[in-house]
């Protein structure tokens, strides 16, 4: 017979339960989480959009004005229609001149000029269907010798950069991006045989950067060569 002063007589039972309960807590997490931030972000967007353009659709074609509320995600439609619309135009010969000729009173504006400018050649960059795309992932020593960062290959270097290098080497230009924020980084022009070319994705570089070297391209054996995963 035992009293509630007693000691606990399977304290590993009593442990091992809670141990148990903190591994599905845990589990549950990591299960829930990815999902919730997902939905919220979806949602923050299309809530973003619905605030931003339906403000600016005329009260006729508002659709409060038939259903009794604004659905959520008619300002996303209205915007991709919009946009669809405009692209479509402006690949016309009416459209280029327009363009033209509004680019041509912005660049009379000094300081417009300038915002436009950045704001275009960043749209550009990350929207425009050309090849000016990441080659490869790679390998380089970055700050010092000995110290190994993860860069990705843009393009060899032309122009003025390619002609001030002395050691005539070809030299490859290489964004290394920092971590956990892979949208900034640095630029390196590196000599082509100082870079270490991975068998690895973009995507796959891309998730090992982002997650500070906690996700691998094989889970089951970050040593092996990507192609030959199970």
């Amino acid at each position: 017979m035992t009293t509630p002063f007693d000691d606990d007589p399977h304290p590993h039972r009593r442990h091992g339960r809670f141990a148990g309960l903190r591994a599905s807590f845990l589990t549950g997490i990591v299960v829930i989480a990815p999902v919730a931030m997902t939905i919220w972000l979806i949602w923050t967007l299309i809530g973003w959009f619905d605030g931003f353009v339906l403000p600016l659709v005329p009260e006729t074609f508002q659709p409060k004005q038939y259903v009794g509320n604004n659905l959520p995600g008619v300002g996303v439609v209205i915007f991709l229609i919009f946009t669809v619309v405009v692209g479509w135009i402006a690949k016309g010969l009416i459209g280029r001149s327009m363009i033209g000729f509004a680019e041509g009173l912005v660049d009379r504006m000094p300081i417009v000029r300038s915002i436009y400018s950045g704001v275009k050649q960043i749209a550009e960059t990350v929207f425009a269907q050309s090849d000016r795309n990441f080659e490869k992932a790679c390998l380089i020593e970055y700050p010092r010798k000995d110290i190994w960062v993860v860069g990705f290959v843009s393009t060899s270097a032309k122009g003025e950069v390619a002609d001030s290098d002395s050691t005539g080497e070809e030299l490859m230009g290489v964004f290394v991006p920092t971590t956990p924020n892979p949208t900034s980084g640095f630029l390196l022009f590196l000599p082509k045989k100082d870079i270490i070319e991975l068998e690895m994705s973009i995507e796959e570089a891309a998730k090992l950067v982002i997650s500070a070297g906690l996700v691998y391209p094989n889970a089951k054996d970050p040593t092996a060569p990507p192609d030959t995963e199970d």
